[in-house]
């Protein structure tokens, strides 16, 4: 595409040098960088993107992008914000393909990688053709990709549309972070629906306040869109029990459908039963009721599926097929995951991070655990210290015995985190809890207390495959290291 097509949106631009050049690529990376490229300097947190332009040029820049004059032998284009510029020159040179997917966002501080997956396997049951990004991974078609961040930066958004729509995807479901919103990571994105799960204390290093973190989460809604389109009808799927929602439901002009379970709402569950095998509801909708046997455990995991439902009831399927796919389910990687090696007591990984999150997981272990329950809880480096003391008191408020420990401690000595922690349980017998700077120690020695009928819950990072510590990461997964362990209680019991 010509530079001076792809420059169309800005009307507020001064370009020096040839708006002719023919532009291949877009990246704000300055690593990235291939020959015919259109860099754009950022000015992020850390690094100025500025300061890379030559280093760009140098690997074949074509054009640049800046928000000031720069000394560089190439055209470029200033603009007053390089940002914002990013968002209308990516989704112009990947031909707008959000406008031509079905694109589902569903954001909230817990629920959103579950909800997103049984939403994708719903769909994917109907013979949709699916993508998915999130916190997990990015699919597209039956290609997986690592990915950065929950929500990708722009240019890798509009970049994956393009790739979903070339073969010939129908649905787009992903995770829509609260960060990616302040920073306009889906600015251009043309959401379908929106999906809100719930709202809880996280990210409060970034956001500072709750109702920043409110504002930017509204963000979502409130970007639906003010037209109705016949064809496809914008819509915003909120959760009635959570406070959060009605002020969704004022900012958003789209269509309002609630799910539910304490609350009157559009779609509700009633009559919940939670044992060791899933969980049984009742579905009561605008499209009938019926009876739903999961085998994904919780209430929090009933929100998830009545979000899903939801969703993919407003898309026309009936309500059969979606009980049907919900049951096929066996769970998601990291969410209240087993690790069963014929031992005689449960062991769970799940990737609980917040106070919220951490409550749910433990109270749905108490609903079928007989004996004991033992909880290995951990709080993540240069992220909100607020709620380091409120994670360890719920820890020690539901569990028996609690293993306090480390969590991707980054630049943040583990010590220090856990007198963090340590500092919200003055008023908590000793007895009840450890603390074990080394998280490995941690999960060997939980599980070394575990008896017949007991439940070990390993919290804090799920599907991650990695600890990250000083700069560096390091190979590391609970579900190998609980497997280990109880290998190892094995091999102690026979001697």
């Amino acid at each position: 595409m010509l530079l001076r097509e792809l420059l169309a949106p800005l009307l507020v631009s001064h370009t020096t040098g040839d708006d002719q050049v023919v532009i291949t690529g877009i990246t704000a990376d300055s690593r990235n960088v291939k020959p015919g490229d259109l860099f754009i300097c950022l000015s992020g947190f850390t690094v100025d993107g500025h300061e890379f332009a030559a280093q760009a040029v140098e690997k074949g820049a074509i054009a640049i992008i800046a928000e000031r004059e720069i000394e560089v032998d190439k055209t470029v284009v200033i603009v007053p914000d390089s940002r914002r510029a990013m968002a209308f020159l990516a989704d112009r040179f990947y031909g707008s393909p959000s406008q031509k997917l079905k694109l589902i966002g569903v954001t909230g501080t817990n629920g959103k990688t579950t909800t997103t997956h049984l939403i994708d396997k719903i769909l994917t049951d109907q013979q949709k053709k699916t993508g998915l990004i999130g916190t997990i991974h990015m699919r597209i078609g039956d290609q997986i990709e690592k990915v950065k961040n929950t929500t990708p930066d722009i240019i890798d958004l509009q970049s994956s549309f393009r790739r979903m729509l070339e073969i010939h995807t129908d649905y787009a479901i992903m995770e829509v972070s609260s960060h990616a919103l302040d920073m306009g990571r889906v600015h251009g994105c043309d959401y379908l629906t929106a999906i809100f799960t719930n709202m809880t204390q996280d990210h409060l290093d970034y956001h500072k306040t709750f109702e920043n973190y409110r504002q930017a989460k509204s963000l979502l809604f409130a970007q639906l869109g003010n037209s109705y389109d016949q064809q496809s009808m914008k819509t915003a799927i909120l959760n009635a029990d959570d406070e959060v929602s009605k002020y969704f439901a004022h900012v958003t002009p789209a269509r309002v459908l609630t799910y539910g379970i304490d609350q009157q709402a559009d779609v509700r569950a009633v009559s919940i039963r939670i044992t060791s095998a899933g969980t049984s509801f009742t579905v009561q909708s605008f499209a009938g009721e019926a009876t739903v046997n999961m085998k994904l455990m919780g209430k929090f995991n009933v929100y998830n599926a009545l979000a899903a439902i939801t969703a993919t009831l407003v898309e026309g399927v009936p309500l059969a097929a979606i009980i049907q796919s919900l049951e096929d389910i066996p769970g998601v990687d990291g969410r209240f995951e087993p690790v069963s090696l014929g031992q005689d007591y449960a062991v769970i990984v799940d990737y609980s991070h917040t106070p919220d999150s951490l409550e749910n997981a433990l109270i749905t272990a108490k609903e079928f655990v007989t004996g004991r329950l033992i909880c290995v809880a951990g709080c993540g480096g240069n992220r909100d210290r607020t709620k380091r003391p409120i994670m360890a008191q719920i820890a020690t408020k539901y569990a028996d015995y609690s293993v306090l420990t480390s969590d991707n401690p980054r630049f943040e000595e583990p010590e220090a985190i856990l007198a963090d922690m340590v500092g919200g349980l003055q008023d908590v017998d000793q007895e009840r809890f450890i603390t074990i700077v080394n998280r490995r120690e941690a999960i060997l020695h939980a599980i070394s207390q575990a008896k017949p009928g007991d439940c070990v819950l390993i919290a804090g990072k799920g599907h991650e495959t990695y600890q990250e510590s000083k700069g560096e990461i390091f190979p590391f997964d609970d579900r190998e290291i609980a497997k280990e362990a109880i290998h190892e209680q094995k091999r102690n019991e026979q001697l």
